[in-house]
């Protein structure tokens, strides 16, 4: 991933360095689990060093890369560096390092989903009365309140932190089985010892390579995460239209929103985050079509992977960061939110309306639609109050207009929806 969009924690986990680092734990693992080397040859294999040039220096000469690195880190271990790779194929190394690696990934990309789901909890409870009009179809339909509204996004980001849980925690398996997967030259038991050095499950059946199924999931879970970071970043841009503007991104000092129009506040972050979500969506597909390999193996799925693991696990970091900062720094025009209900001048106020006039005038329900369709879409279109139309309806003689024009009856199961929201966060 280019680094615009690599924050410098997840970004170094992915460097050259930290792939040939993962490779050279599972190596060194590997000789302490043996019975062969001795204590003093042990010593010099965990002194053992490699420098990514060497590796690359080397991989001239092999076209392999674990074959170099093998080559590059036996050479420094001396004597000692006979052990390195004994009995191990490459993917036992490349499966299981790659394991290290997306675990320690997810130590912190799944902190950072529990912190949007905080923030998001957090600013809809300060907005749980906020009235706003609710849409469907992008047309005003009934009023919410934008904490509720919020209250929804929160509980998709709690389910995508979930599935990234245990995305993540199914995917951290390795695979120490030799070349087709029958321990020809080791053992389950050295296999057990090797990922238990190295805090990884294990692979039941690996083939010599752990199921790709398993980086298919971890994929589509951040691929689903992704796309609810993008639900939520389409929501704050269509609040932020001018002709909306109820609510913006934060906009900081010295900021500059066009080249050439300086009164531009654009949502460029929210706008970024959309877009980014699409790449996530790409890479999943070709980690679906990643798990279908030849027999026991081929690797037609190393060149992909390469590419789409470290950039899904680096954007989604990235995006969840991204989104944290703009819920967090949110700027809510409650005033605007109020102004907008009344666009339709209280035509949304239609089915409190309908149901009055069959509970309370006792019409029946086709009858009431027809005086109240007419009557709310003469309020849109003419601009009149619905409430000074309806009150010169004989049908609507003796119903409790107060009561049916009151916003508050659109807030007064908050409470309940926020009790729901206390158990996630």
């Amino acid at each position: 991933m280019i680094a615009r969009y690599t924050r410098p924690e997840l970004g170094a986990l992915w460097t050259d360095e930290a792939r040939m680092t993962a490779w050279r734990d599972v190596e060194v693992a590997a000789c302490e689990a043996m019975e062969g080397p001795t204590a003093q040859e042990l010593e010099a294999i965990r002194a053992a060093t490699f420098s990514v040039e060497a590796v690359n220096e080397r991989e001239r000469t092999t076209d392999h890369d674990v074959a170099a690195f093998v080559d590059v880190l036996s050479a420094s271990a001396g004597q000692a560096g006979r052990w390195i790779h004994y009995g191990l194929t490459s993917s036992d190394v490349l499966d299981t390092a790659l394991a290290l690696q997306l675990k320690r990934a997810g130590d912190v990309i799944r902190p950072g989903a529990h912190r949007l789901v905080e923030v998001l909890a957090r600013r809809a409870r300060e907005h749980k009365e906020t009235i706003t009009v609710g849409r469907t179809h992008g047309v005003h339909a009934e009023p919410t309140t934008f904490g509720i509204k919020l209250a929804g996004f929160a509980f998709e980001a709690h389910r995508n932190a979930q599935r990234l849980e245990r995305a993540f925690e199914q995917v951290a398996v390795g695979a120490i089985s030799g070349a087709v997967g029958t321990y020809a030259a080791t053992s389950p038991a050295f296999e057990a010892q090797v990922l238990e050095r190295l805090g990884l499950g294990r692979e039941p059946v690996s083939t010599q390579v752990v199921a790709r199924d398993r980086h298919a999931e971890l994929l589509q879970a951040i691929a689903l995460a992704g796309a609810g970071l993008e639900r939520l970043a389409t929501e704050v841009r269509h609040l932020q239209r001018t002709e909306v503007r109820e609510a913006e991104e934060p906009f900081r000092k010295g900021q500059k929103g066009s080249s050439a129009m300086p009164h531009k506040r654009n949502p460029i972050k929210t706008e970024q985050i959309t877009g980014l979500a699409r790449v996530l969506r790409g890479n999943a597909q070709a980690a679906v079509e990643n798990v279908a390999l030849w027999h026991e193996r081929d690797i037609s799925h190393s060149a992909p992977e390469r590419v789409i693991l470290p950039d899904s696990t680096i954007l989604i970091d990235y995006l969840q960061a991204r989104m944290t900062a703009v819920i967090d720094g949110l700027v809510v025009h409650e005033d605007r939110m109020r102004e907008n209900l009344d666009i339709t001048s209280g035509a949304l106020f239609s089915q409190r309306l309908l149901l009055a006039l069959i509970d309370g005038a006792g019409m029946v329900r086709d009858d009431a639609y027809r005086i109240v369709q007419r009557t709310a879409q003469q309020a849109w279109d003419t601009r009149t109050p619905l409430r000074e139309l309806i009150a010169a309806e004989p049908a609507a003689a003796g119903l409790d207009l107060d009561a049916i024009f009151d916003y508050g009856h659109y807030a007064r199961y908050a409470d309940d929806i926020f009790a729901r929201l206390d158990e996630i966060a």
